[in-house]
């Protein structure tokens, strides 16, 4: 690939909250042009009944002269098209309110263990969790579609803390481990920029409008029985079928009109999608490589599930049938997607096999950095203020080796412990005990009254290793029990979060570890359990959160120097640089 565009992610945040507004604007124009469909369907299935009464004789009732525009009847008409179609999208929103959870399961996901050992998953688990770790979000839970043998994925969520990704079990069982790499860094773009929320919106949107279609042929299927009968009554019976199928086929122009919507909002995150996933894995192979082994597979990556339509803009590649004339496809066309990538592509498609056990990762140097940790001691990853902004949402292969040698360093007993419920909740509390065997000691004895037994014992078994570990591996190992620990109850949680808080409040001080782990299980755990409203709050300027700003610099400063003056120093120099003169 010539060159690789670097994504902005703050940029990408706004263009994703455009294009939400923009899909709105489609949205009512499209429902509007169904009120006007329905209500002239509705006017003409009106003059054919009437015809009809009147050609059989019935002089009861006086010919009254139909007029086009008739406010009483489109003001009825209008207002039940509405409430049909904000009903229906309603209706699917709540229904996949719970996250990625919701779609995953819809497709026929199963949530994959952390600590499975079986070799696909175990490959699938491990390349999701170096890139969280790289991405410096929580690890996402990983579904496997086991019944879908084409090669395909998807991310799924409100946000990076309810994000899920899904994986076909002809994607663990088909792609190399560079492949998966490619296929699962592109799903992580759709996580970082914005995409999932407005694609389960788009689900939504489609739901609402297919309503009218379901209604149509409920309608219709009533007319015809109607019809059928020898009853008096059953006169109309022709004109409500006919009404039953006009309101069907404008239902599905609908879907054809939001399909074309999906379309055009999707398909070029695609492009960019590609191009990020090559930024954050610096290997064109790999996700060339996947597109070509679709492309060569005889299944591709078509999906089986009757869901696989709704959801059909989420996968990496096109999961459903081929569009017509390509209009209405969510993806573009595999050899575009492989030359935008690889610009000497000549055309041939890898022909997949199936592969044997996967490779053990290895780390690969980067060039200014140092050779991989050990146990004592990680990589050195040093960036001005400027550099860390730029890189949110935009990691790359660096990151991506950095996290890789933070989760080496980490002993594998700890890592197997993270990769269980019981284990990841042991280790959090763990990593709360203090130094001071004055603080410790009611520490464990609230752990001990407050933790089953295997917890307890997993808090003992940890607190070794975890003292002789590089302290940078904390926060990784702390991304990998935060992962595990969404798949506890409501009610387990809730106890954990109460152990939390009294182990942080043991020695009646709050020093900075315990702040920001304790914040990082509150920020990404609190949305899984109800705890909080899943959608963040909206920040659009600086001057309405100077108060928070100004805490946060201050702790920073404070935290980050060896006495005050040189904390006010640091403290004046962040302030200048955001122009924050109200701090």
């Amino acid at each position: 690939m010539g060159s690789v565009t670097t994504m902005d992610f703050f940029g990408a945040q706004e263009q994703a909250r455009k294009r939400t507004s923009l899909l709105v604007v489609y949205y009512a124009v499209a429902v509007a042009l169904i009120i006007a469909t329905v209500y002239l369907a509705v006017l003409v299935t009106m003059v054919g009944v009437e015809a009809k009464v009147q050609s059989s004789g019935d002089g009861a009732r006086a010919r009254t002269e139909q007029r086009w525009w008739n406010p009483e009847l489109f003001v009825t008409v209008a207002g039940a098209t509405l409430l049909v179609v904000l009903v229906g999208t309603l209706f699917k929103v709540r229904q996949l309110s719970s996250g990625g959870e919701a779609v995953a399961t819809s497709l026929g996901g199963r949530p994959l263990e952390p600590g499975s050992a079986e070799p696909d998953e175990r490959k699938v688990l491990n390349v999701v969790e170096e890139m969280a770790i790289a991405s410096g979000i929580p690890v996402p839970r990983v579904f496997m579609l086991d019944g879908e043998p084409g090669i395909n994925a998807f991310a799924a969520g409100f946000s990076p803390s309810d994000a899920v990704i899904g994986v076909t079990r002809g994607c663990a069982q088909t792609l190399t481990r560079d492949e998966l790499q490619g296929v699962i860094a592109h799903e992580f773009s759709h996580i970082l920029n914005g995409d999932m929320r407005l694609n389960i919106r788009l689900m939504g949107v489609l739901h609402g409008i297919l309503c009218i279609a379901l209604i149509g042929y409920g309608v219709m299927r009533t007319g015809a029985v109607s019809g059928r009968s020898r009853s008096r009554d059953s006169k109309g019976g022709g004109g409500i079928a006919l009404l039953g199928f006009l309101l069907m086929i404008i239902g599905y122009v609908g879907v054809f009109f939001a399909k074309l919507i999906k379309s055009a909002v999707s398909r070029q995150r695609e492009f960019l999608a590609d191009a990020s996933a090559v930024q954050f894995t610096r290997n064109p192979d790999g996700i060339a490589g996947a597109l070509k082994r679709i492309g060569g597979f005889a299944g591709g990556s078509r999906l089986k599930s009757a869901h696989a339509e709704e959801a059909s803009h989420l996968f990496f590649s096109n999961g459903v049938a081929s569009a017509f004339l390509n209009l209405t496809a969510t993806h573009p066309p595999l050899p575009e997607r492989i030359r935008r990538i690889d610009p000497a592509f000549d055309g041939e498609m890898s022909v997949s096999e199936a592969q044997g056990p996967p490779p053990v990762p290895v780390a690969t140097p980067v060039s200014g950095f140092a050779a991989s940790p050990s146990a004592g001691s990680s990589r050195a990853l040093r960036a001005t203020p400027v550099e860390v902004a730029d890189s949110v949402g935009a990691p790359t292969a660096q990151h991506l080796a950095y996290a890789t040698d933070l989760v080496a360093a980490i002993p594998s007993a700890l890592r197997d412990a993270a990769h269980t419920v019981d284990g990841a909740e042991a280790t959090v509390y763990a990593l709360l005990l203090d130094d001071s065997e004055a603080v410790r000691a009611p520490q464990l004895q609230r752990l001990e009254s407050g933790a089953t037994g295997d917890v307890f014992a997993g808090v003992e078994r940890a607190a070794p290793p975890l003292g002789a570990m590089a302290r940078g591996s904390r926060l990784p190992l702390l991304d990998l029990a935060i992962g595990t620990l969404k798949g506890m109850s409501a009610e387990r949680y809730a106890a954990f979060r109460e152990n939390v808080e009294a182990l942080v409040k043991a020695d009646e001080t709050v020093d900075l570890s315990e702040y920001v782990l304790q914040r990082m299980l509150i920020r990404h755990l609190d949305p899984v359990f109800g705890k909080v409203a899943r959608r963040p709050p909206q920040v659009y300027a600086l001057k309405g959160v100077l108060p928070s700003l100004g805490a946060l610099l201050s702790c920073l400063a404070y935290w980050g120097a060896d006495d005050e003056a040189e904390a006010v120093a640091a403290y004046r120099a962040a302030a200048e640089a955001l122009d924050g003169d109200d701090l």
